[in-house]
């Protein structure tokens, strides 16, 4: 009978970036126009990867798969966060918070281990160029992609799984503008302090483990060159700089969000918009700027259309 008295949270409210309605109106432009270029940056460079026979390389195959899981994760988010932007009322229902949950977690946790592969890549490339094309073949760099997506997967569902019987029965305002696990853990009808230390140590684990692994691929790289090549630093240093940026761009917030222990609420939310807004826009202008075959792929893509319109 109690149970059944018990009132179940069917939907949740989100208090968004920020209170002020002037303010909410004058960031729904910006953050349209991000969300914009984040689509068309990241999805010009899987069209690039698939229609030019020149980008058919292992290294352009993972960062098509980087600019598909990017775009991937910013369209969790994003979109509702600009749509909110025009309401006063910011719901989402109980279903569409879990999923929520599922997608940042199942693309956040596939990037780490996708931007792993990456370092591998450069380390063969780099380290052992005589034998790039026999390691990195086809059906090792669809592997490497599919254990990526893999990992996120069981990482999300892991996830998932500690949260989605809880009981929600009371309070249901994130103070945020997406359901983050440690922010909705807060709003149960239990103690989580035992899950959430498991929750946040499931992803901190994922994140260290990971930024840990690139950290040394990448020193490696440098040390390797350098004890080979009098300007080799500076080669591999230019070779891996994008890389290391988006590395650095990457697993900051995530670690500081998950291993951190005091919680600052704008901090929070500052450090959730660079993730999921701001790093998937600048993944895909990070590696055009720097890159000089993408950058030729773009002119080329630009000539075959005012050829085909001069045709016409």
């Amino acid at each position: 009978m109690e149970e059944a008295n018990q009132s179940v949270v069917s939907e949740f409210i989100f208090r968004g970036l920020c209170n002020s309605r002037e303010l909410q109106n004058f960031l729904l432009l910006p953050f349209s126009m991000l969300y914009l270029m984040t689509v068309v940056g990241n999805l010009l460079v899987v069209f690039l990867f698939i229609t030019d026979p020149h980008l058919h390389s292992p290294m352009y195959f993972l960062l098509a798969n980087l600019s598909f899981v990017d775009f991937c994760l910013s369209s969790v988010t994003t979109p509702k966060l600009i749509i909110d932007f025009l309401k006063d009322n910011k719901t989402i229902s109980f279903d569409g918070c879990m999923s929520q949950i599922l997608c940042v977690h199942f693309f956040g946790g596939g990037e780490m281990v996708l931007l792993v592969t990456m370092a591998y890549d450069r380390y063969v490339a780099i380290c052992k160029p005589l034998h790039y094309s026999s390691i990195m073949d086809r059906q090792k760099c669809i592997w490497l992609v599919l254990i990526s997506w893999a990992i996120g997967f069981v990482h999300a569902m892991s996830q998932l799984a500690m949260i989605l019987d809880l009981p929600f029965c009371g309070p249901r305002t994130v103070d945020s503008f997406f359901c983050d696990i440690p922010l909705v853990i807060k709003l149960a009808c239990m103690d989580t302090h035992t899950l959430g230390i498991l929750i946040n140590a499931d992803s901190g684990v994922l994140a260290t483990t990971c930024f840990i692994i690139l950290l040394i691929s990448y020193t490696y790289i440098l040390v390797t060159v350098r004890l080979h090549s009098k300007n080799g630093a500076s080669k591999a240093l230019s070779t891996c700089t994008a890389h290391i940026t988006v590395v650095l761009l990457f697993f900051g917030p995530c670690i500081f969000i998950y291993l951190w222990p005091l919680s600052i609420t704008w901090v929070d939310k500052f450090l959730a918009v660079f993730y999921t807004v701001i790093t998937p826009l600048l993944n895909p202008a990070i590696y055009t700027l720097r890159n000089k075959d993408i950058r030729n792929a773009i002119k080329r893509l630009i000539s075959q259309h005012m050829d085909s319109k001069d045709n016409s």
